[in-house]
């Protein structure tokens, strides 16, 4: 049995589209100068609801991307999925072509997909009659429409997919990604998550599983990662996409590189659907599996974007998991939840959250958590307060775990 070398893997284009920018720069900035991205829900009438704030993308016009035949077509989530994979394109500078086209794949995650959709659809189909729900109500509702339409748009004509694992799928998105640049089953992936569930019947069913914040008077506090006071997530929506190519292939056409994605670890609580394992064992071993994964120690680590969901049980779980699997040295390490600005964005927020592990380690700036006031006890980290930091960042560990006790941890290292 023949062992396959692996390649390596780096970064050379990313998109975001998210509750503080719609373009990389944006996001950045907004991250660095901690903007708050949260306020009342305006995408539909929450005067009912326990919660009613959210991370809204604002201002997103998807005709800048597509043709508004084609934007009509499409729920919004797969508006965002696309219009960020062509942002992370021209930003890596990557044409694809009938050359490179079966090289280049499709990776997107996202937890729900259309739930816009399949809600208005619903809605047609008791007042109006099965005969009225749309011919397009299916592929604009299904899950996988964000990749397949990414390629679409594109030409990508490579390994095409998509990661359903709740809040997980953008991050086991990248890393699946990961494997396939890695073993030369493509030379490019556009990849990472997208979501679109800030509506009626998804906050209805977050707020009835007790999950998310009712800090409806004070939106701008309400996501407050690792703080004692904090009560539940807020729902955000948006995209992140990245382009990871083969090193080879990038430095044969003399692309600028992030950064080198070096590491991919994936684990399961197998314990509860929506409650993490107590001690969080699950998501130590991802950790660990990711660097071993790297061949990384844990004292090489400089930042960890964490999952950080302002949510009492993850927080201190999460807190829990690095300590175990990094050891005294997480006391050393830096830590920030960036949810405290964008809201929690369930399959979009892998992708986000990436981008901005992989802008830590090219930059050497570390983005806050916002809203930290009265640490909670069992949070003793250093999750970066209030303001962005500076410092240098070789490798940078980005945390997603979802519904269903999935683990997932991607490792960024600087390019050398």
């Amino acid at each position: 049995m023949t062992t396959i070398e692996r390649k390596r893997v780096v970064v050379t284009g990313l998109g975001a589209i998210t509750p503080i920018g719609n373009t990389l720069a944006e996001y950045w900035e907004g991250l660095l100068s901690g903007r708050n991205g949260i306020g009342p829900i305006t995408l539909f009438d929450a005067f009912r609801h326990d919660c009613r704030m959210a991370g809204e993308v604002k201002g997103f016009d998807p005709h800048a991307y597509m043709e508004r035949k084609e934007a009509k077509r499409m729920d919004r989530f797969a508006q965002f999925g696309v219009s960020a994979s062509k942002q992370a394109l021209a930003d890596a500078q990557f044409v694809i072509n009938d050359l490179n086209a079966e090289q280049v794949g499709v990776l997107i995650g996202t937890g729900i997909g259309g739930l816009k959709v399949l809600e208005d659809q619903q809605e047609i189909y008791l007042t109006k009659g099965p005969d009225r729900c749309s011919p397009f109500m299916i592929p604009m509702m299904i899950a996988n429409m964000a990749a397949g339409l990414t390629a679409i748009h594109t030409g990508a004509k490579g390994p095409n997919s998509c990661s359903v694992t709740a809040c997980a799928a953008g991050s086991n998105a990248i890393g699946d990604a990961f494997r396939l640049v890695q073993n030369g089953y493509a030379q490019a992936m556009i990849c990472g998550g997208t979501e679109a569930a800030v509506t009626p019947l998804s906050v209805a069913g977050f707020a009835a599983c007790k999950a998310m914040s009712t800090r409806n008077d004070d939106p701008a506090h309400a996501s407050r990662p690792f703080d004692s006071g904090r009560d539940g997530f807020v729902l955000g929506e948006g995209s992140g996409i990245l382009i990871l190519e083969e090193l080879e292939h990038a430095m044969a056409r003399g692309a600028r590189i992030y950064a080198e994605m070096v590491g991919y670890g994936a684990t399961c609580d197998a314990y509860h659907i929506t409650s993490p394992v107590p001690g969080g064992e699950g998501a130590a071993r991802a950790i660990s599996l990711a660097l071993k994964d790297a061949h990384l120690t844990p004292e090489q680590v400089s930042y960890i974007n964490a999952h950080g969901t302002s949510t009492p049980a993850n927080d201190s779980t999460e807190t829990a998991a690095m300590k175990k699997a990094l050891g005294d040295h997480a006391y050393k390490i830096t830590v920030s939840s960036t949810k405290s600005m964008t809201g929690h964005l369930l399959g979009g927020s892998g992708g986000i959250e990436a981008v901005a592990a992989v802008m830590a380690v090219t930059s050497d700036r570390v983005p806050p958590t916002i809203n930290l006031e009265n640490p909670d006890p069992d949070c003793d980290l250093d999750y970066v307060p209030h303001h962005s930091r500076e410092q240098i960042v070789d490798v940078a560990l980005s945390n997603s775990f979802g519904f269903g006790g999935h683990n997932v941890t991607l490792a960024f290292k600087k390019y050398r």
